[in-house]
């Protein structure tokens, strides 16, 4: 799916909110099946790079619950990973 290739480019250059709504879009396709892991875990990674963490992993966990081999499960693992590390620093100030 060529949108796709688009979409990672959109994402790679920092225009995820454009992404996003892409994403958005081509998941309430009724038409698009075969690609929604993928499409949730882009649109995972738009929210990761956007800042957005909770949408990230929700994003992230669509895409395993569709998928259990997307790379949506290792980005998930990676997102809770600097998520705890994150939160043990606070407690440290």
């Amino acid at each position: 799916m060529e949108q796709i290739d688009n979409l990672k480019e959109l994402i790679n250059q920092g225009d995820v909110d454009t992404a996003i709504k892409q994403l958005d879009q081509l998941l309430r396709d009724t038409s698009v099946k075969e690609e929604k892991d993928t499409l949730y875990y882009l649109r995972g990674n738009a929210y990761r790079k956007k800042g957005d963490w909770k949408q990230a992993l929700d994003n992230y966990q669509y895409a395993i619950e569709i998928n259990p081999d997307s790379p949506a499960a290792q980005a998930r693992k990676m997102a809770i990973d600097i998520l705890n590390f994150y939160n043990k620093d606070m407690f440290n100030q």
